[in-house]
Order: C-alpha cells, then structure tokens, then sequence
C-alpha cells in the first residue's frame, strides 16, 4: 500500500450490517486496484467488549472501542461508518460531522424526518464526504436498468411497481426490542417495513424514476402486543408490519408500492417493474444477475420478454470481476458502494446516495405513515436529485 492513500476505517456496530460494510473494504482493494485510496480497518466500536473483540479478531480490525464518543474522538480515523440501530443513526452523524469525519451511514437515514434533516445541516456545516448505504443500487443489473431508462429507450413511463415481501416475524411469540429485534422496537426502529424494507424500494425508485410527490397508503401491524425483552413487559407494538402505498411520481407516472413481514414463504422477495410507452424492465432479487426486457419495437413474430444476463465486461461492474456467464451476489454491492466512495475522494464527486439524497427517501417515508395515520393523501415535499 505504499503508493496508496489511506482510508482508516472506524466501525460503530458489529451486527449483521458491520460484516457486510467490513467484507467490502476487505475486498475493494483486490477488485478495484485502480483506486488511489484503500481502506484501513482501524477500530471497530460495540458495547460489548467481548463481542467487538471477538468481531475485530476475525474481520482484522487492528483495534476495538466500547465507547462510540471515543472512537469519532480519535485522530487515526478518517471516516465512521454507522452500523448500529436506526435510533443511534443521528447522534453518531452529528457529532463525527463536528470532528471532521467522513461519514458512512447505513439505511434508512434516521427514523424520522426531523432528524434526517439535523444530520443533513451538519453535514453541509462541516462539508465532509458522506453517503448512504443503499446498496441495492449497486447490483449490475439494477445499474443497467437505469443506464437503459436515461437512454430514453423505455419512452414515457407510465407505471412503477415494487415490493419487499419477508415472513419472519409472524409468530406471536417473537419478542421485541434487544440485539437482533430491535427493529421490532420504534423507540429503535423509527417504524416498521417502512423505513426497514420499502426505504430500499422508494430509493431505487426515485434512482431510476424521479421523485414521489404524493401517497395514499395503509398500515397494520397484525400482532398488537409483544414482550419486550428490555423489561420483560408486555407491551404495545408500534412498528408497521406491513405496509401498501400508492403514489403519483413527478413525471407523471403511476407507483405501487408493498412490503410486508408477513408473506409466508418469503424471505426476501424483492422485485420491481416499469412499464414505459415502448418498454419495460423488472428485475427480481432472487435472480439479482437477470434483468428483463420487453420491447414492443421488436418483430411480432419475436416480440417477447428477453432474460439479460448481466454478467459481460461492458455491463455496470462486470469488468471487475469473472467471465462472461459468471455471477455474483449480495456481498457484491457493497464492495462497489465502497469501491464508488473510494472513487469519490479521488474525483470530489458526491457518492449519491448522499445524506442530502437520502433525506427525499425519509420524506416519503414519513408521508406513507402520515398517510396511513390520517386515511388521507399527503404530499412528500420529495424533489429529484
């Protein structure tokens, strides 16, 4: 690494988000040896001594920290990525914004709008590099689906569909709050498939689509009350556990949205569809290296949906990694998030999605569960970016 510059790496949560982020800076370096900067696991952060420890030993972290304050304090730090649950999201941004640090941020930004907002102001006070991590955006595939969209191929876009189906929360038995369910808790969570699920579905959307302006949506959380495993109390749950909106995008289109916890023999159905005046493209997480296409220019004696196998040197990505015929999966995305954020430092370019770009997301976020409060339409004040 001697003709590289450094990118020392603080983690704030080892969970299931602070493996995958961790994969990508391991890897990044192999992959995209290109990048001026490489990435440094200098300390990783948890509560629990043990657990970082033990976290830091296996991802090759070269220090540990149980204490979040003491880590952004560090001056060996360039940038903090925020791994932990949703409630600890601005506290965290806010104060390593005023130490100067770079800021990586894990989805969806903050658990309302209003603290979305306060994260946004301190990161334009201090103007350090920022981003999201929406990684969705970062499958080839899903890449290619927009590179096809501003080619203007699809013409005029009349509908988007999207959904996010999962099944694991259907036993009434399943606590809430704690390591591993806090996103049952809306102390911790913010809401429920909303901000966990669809904020994926509405970013991608608004990525490929523009802006939402307005929803109309409905909300139910099937199972009333759970224990809590913080007090061992019963007590209400104030999550969603599904969610269905509709909405009108700025270019007129037409959006349906739903995501659920409760679609049994789901796991983590992720689908999207657009249908323009002469094509349309979906794409299916389960088969996240296809995308399909349907062209109404074609013949029609061979008019038909195509399956693009998106796995060629000249397709998004592609060119780093194996042969033509050969895919990849989930852990990819973040290798490419971190690879593009890598990328950025070199080039002064944002790496969208930004806390700014981020923030369009949580408005409409906050619209589809005022909606769903009041039975009424709400607009999102979302904008394109």
């Amino acid at each position: 690494m001697s003709n590289k510059k450094q990118l020392r790496i603080g983690l704030i949560g080892c969970g299931f988000m602070g493996r995958t982020h961790s994969n990508g800076y391991k890897r990044v370096g192999d992959f995209f040896p290109e990048l001026t900067y490489q990435p440094v696991l200098k300390a990783a952060c948890a509560r629990s001594a043990d657990k970082v420890k033990a976290f830091a030993e296996q991802w090759g972290y070269e220090s540990t920290e149980t204490d979040w304050k003491a880590l952004i304090a560090r001056d060996d730090i360039d940038a903090v990525d925020i791994c932990t649950p949703n409630e600890f999201h601005a506290e965290i941004a806010i104060a390593a914004a005023a130490k100067g640090k770079m800021i990586l941020c894990e989805k969806p930004l903050s658990r309302t709008l209003a603290e979305g907002q306060r994260m946004v102001d301190a990161i334009e006070k201090s103007g350090v590099k920022n981003t999201v991590w929406y990684n969705y955006r970062r499958v080839p595939a899903v890449t290619l689906a927009k590179q096809i969209i501003d080619s203007g191929k699809l013409g005029k876009i009349f509908h988007y569909r999207a959904n996010f189906l999962q099944d694991w929360t259907i036993s009434p038995e399943l606590p809430q709050g704690g390591e591993g369910l806090w996103r049952l808790d809306v102390d911790a969570a913010g809401s429920g498939v909303t901000g966990d699920l669809l904020a994926h579905c509405i970013d991608t959307a608004m990525w490929l689509n523009g802006a939402i302006k307005d929803v109309s949506a409905m909300t139910e959380t099937f199972i009333k009350e759970r224990v809590h495993q913080a007090s061992g109390k019963v007590q209400k749950v104030g999550i969603d556990d599904a969610c269905i909106f509709h909405c009108h995008f700025e270019n007129g289109s037409l959006g349906l949205f739903e995501s659920t916890r409760y679609a049994r023999g789901h796991k983590a159905l992720y689908t999207f569809e657009i249908n323009g005046e002469h094509a349309s493209i979906r794409w299916d997480l389960h088969d996240l290296n296809r995308l399909e296409y349907f062209d109404h220019r074609d013949d029609s004696i061979v008019r038909g949906w195509r399956s693009i196998l998106v796995t060629d040197g000249d397709q998004p990505y592609m060119n780093k990694w194996w042969v033509p015929g050969l895919i990849i999966g989930y852990e990819h995305t973040f290798v490419h998030q971190a690879a593009d954020f890598l990328k950025s430092l070199e080039t002064g370019e944002p790496c969208a999605p930004t806390f700014k770009n981020a923030l369009q997301t949580q408005k409409v976020c906050e619209a589809v569960i005022d909606s769903a409060n009041s039975k009424s339409w709400k607009d999102t004040g979302a904008v394109n970016m």
